[in-house]
């Protein structure tokens, strides 16, 4: 694996990490809801996480991410509409797509 792809696969698995911190053991909405400074630090997460496979899908488009397009796409969404994301979608992502992320890049790390 090239060397930079296997850096922002770091890079991504950090920001997984982190996002993992700011929730205890039992992930509740209302709480994330109502916790900016979580809040703005999973989007800068997501951001960074959408900035790296946006790196890693300019040497390696074929890269085995699911839905690595849409995870760029999000990234964008945060930056350039910031006014239109709200909790509700964050939180998806944290509930759904992370986990699957997760999984995905420590088979590619492995």
């Amino acid at each position: 694996m090239d060397l930079e792809i296997k850096k922002w696969l770091k890079d991504i698995e950090l920001a997984i990490s982190e996002i993992n911190s700011f929730f205890p053991e039992k992930k509740i909405f209302s709480e994330f809801q109502s916790d900016v400074k979580s809040r703005k630090a999973v989007e800068r997460n997501i951001e960074i996480i959408g900035e790296a496979l946006s790196r890693i899908l300019k040497l390696k488009p074929d890269i085995m991410i699911s839905d690595a397009r849409k995870i760029v796409d999000t990234r964008n969404r945060i930056i350039h509409g910031y006014d239109s994301v709200s909790a509700d979608v964050i939180w998806l992502i944290v509930i759904r797509h992370i986990p699957v992320l997760e999984k995905e890049v420590k088979k590619l790390l492995d």
